[in-house]
Formats: structure tokens, C-alpha cells, sequence
């Protein structure tokens, strides 16, 4: 038996915002795009990880989520405390490059951290805190 990680869940407040971010600033592709105005959901992943996937989905949606509630995750998300993402990339300093291109919220530019990894820090337009790290490169 054995167990992956099939999906994550982002909110996003923005739909094409966020389409528009990890479809053609991360270059993931969309697999579905379900729903229209505020409640959309949008899966998108890595191109050739068909088994690995984000769904970007309205922030509260549901019946047993109170208006202030509601109100309370828009703010979380806002601030990027709330919801996050740790991706992997084979050259760090070229997506960061990219991101800086495109006008992404940079939070934290490529640094070697004292735990032993090399990564930088993004916002997506909603807010969520997205961490890049430098894939390990494989021994010779």
C-alpha cells in the first residue's frame, strides 16, 4: 500500500489573478477550471506531475461559514498568514528571476538558510505565502 499527495488547496480571492499566476509566471498547467465569479475552482500543477496538483478555490465558501468568519479568512489570507506552499525548483535563481519579471510579491530573495536549504519567499495574488527551494542536486 502506499499513500501521495494527490492535492493541496490554495484560496484565492481573484480568479483570473491567480489563473494568470501559476498558469504563466510558474507555468503549471490548468486541469480543470470549474465554476464562474466568486466560486470557482481552479487546479492547476506542474507540467509532466500529472499526479500532483493545486486547487485554487474561493476563500469560505461553504453554509456553515459565518459572513464574519468569512470576513476573518479574507484577512488571514491577506496577510499570508494562513495558508502556504513549499515548491522545489532545479534552478532557483532563474524562476526567482522570473518572478521578479512578472511583479510578483517578492518576500524573501534566494538566501542560503542556516538549516542547509537555498530558497526565496513569493505572495500569490491572494496573499498565500509561497517558499521556492533549490532541488538537491543528485551525486555523481
Amino acid at each position: 500500500m502506499s499513500i501521495t499527495i494527490h492535492s493541496s488547496f490554495l484560496p484565492q480571492t481573484d480568479a483570473e489573478a491567480s489563473l494568470a499566476f501559476y498558469r504563466d509566471v510558474l507555468g503549471f498547467e490548468v486541469r480543470l477550471d470549474i465554476g464562474r465569479g466568486d466560486l470557482r475552482w481552479i487546479t492547476v500543477g506542474p507540467v509532466g506531475q500529472p499526479d500532483t496538483a493545486i486547487v485554487l478555490h474561493p476563500v469560505g465558501v461553504g453554509r456553515d461559514v459565518s459572513e464574519d468568519e468569512r470576513r476573518t479568512l479574507a484577512e488571514l489570507v491577506a496577510k499570508g498568514s494562513y495558508f502556504g506552499i513549499n515548491l522545489g525548483s532545479d534552478d532557483l535563481d532563474a524562476v526567482f528571476a522570473q518572478l521578479e519579471r512578472s511583479g510578483a510579491d517578492i518576500v524573501q530573495e534566494p538566501i542560503d538558510q542556516d538549516y542547509g536549504i537555498r530558497d526565496a519567499a513569493v505572495r500569490d495574488p491572494a496573499g498565500n505565502l509561497i517558499r521556492i527551494q533549490q532541488n538537491p542536486t543528485p551525486e555523481a
